[in-house]
């Protein structure tokens, strides 16, 4: 059985090296068009955010 990122990863590469449209990729292996399409957008506050995060979890384990 295979995750919805693993679908989304199979439609992605469907579409690239066949050449099939995304909506029929999407079909194909299950997924939704709208989560093919979407590229989060990461500004410049949040990835401050993001990191302070990832600093705080490495000194702080516990």
């Amino acid at each position: 059985m295979t995750g919805p990122a693993q679908r989304r990863e199979l439609a992605e590469k469907a579409v690239a090296t066949r050449g099939v449209s995304i909506a029929l990729a999407c079909r194909a292996f299950g997924v939704s068009e709208t989560c093919c399409r979407y590229s989060p957008k990461r500004d410049e506050e949040n990835e401050m955010i993001a990191d302070l995060l990832v600093g705080l979890t490495r000194a702080h384990k516990t």
